[in-house]
């Protein structure tokens, strides 16, 4: 019996040259990519902030808005500015700012010029947070529908928008809707 030996050669050990700059420019690339995604990442934060401080800011003017009696049509909130609560009289009407009706939900157009200042209008007021750095400024409007019968009001809806005024971009308004009943 007759065994031929072979010699095997062992294959050449580590990357080649090739494989190397491959491998480098799939990393530059995926670098590259994750860089451009870091200010779109800081930008979508920094409108979140402003969507929060807005939030929190039309809650509490709302809030305000709900501890007043069905009786009162008016109020200074704790900011010193006159709030209009729409008049009783008046019922199943919208009273204050401008509204329109987008995919069934109620929300303040903010097309139109500000509201005047009250008690003028009474419907609507803008604010500077004195905590931002940056000085924003909201544009808060609401309109009052009052239901009732000979001018005693039984509920109040209240649709209150706000919405960043100036500053570089733009930024969605928010809406609240609610209502209060006896």
């Amino acid at each position: 019996m007759h065994f031929i030996f072979t010699k095997r050669r062992r294959g050449e050990k580590g990357f080649s040259l090739l494989e190397m700059m491959f491998a480098t420019i799939i990393l530059l690339v995926g670098l590259v990519a994750i860089a451009q995604l870091v200010p779109a990442s800081i930008f979508l934060n920094s409108q979140n902030r402003t969507d929060s401080s807005a939030l929190v800011f039309a809650q509490r003017e709302l809030d305000q808005f709900l501890d007043q009696p069905l009786s009162s049509s008016s109020f200074t909130d704790t900011l010193g500015n006159t709030c209009q609560l729409g008049n009783p009289a008046v019922t199943n009407s919208v009273q204050g700012s401008t509204m329109t009706t987008f995919n069934n939900q109620a929300i303040i157009v903010f097309t139109s010029p500000p509201p005047s200042a009250a008690p003028t209008s009474g419907y609507g007021f803008t604010y500077q947070d004195p905590n931002d750095p940056s000085g924003t400024t909201f544009d808060l409007r609401w309109a009052v529908i009052i239901t009732g019968n000979g001018g005693t009001a039984s509920s109040k809806r209240f649709i209150l928008g706000v919405r960043q005024a100036g500053g570089n971009g733009y930024f969605q308004p928010i809406t609240l809707d609610t209502m209060v009943a006896k």
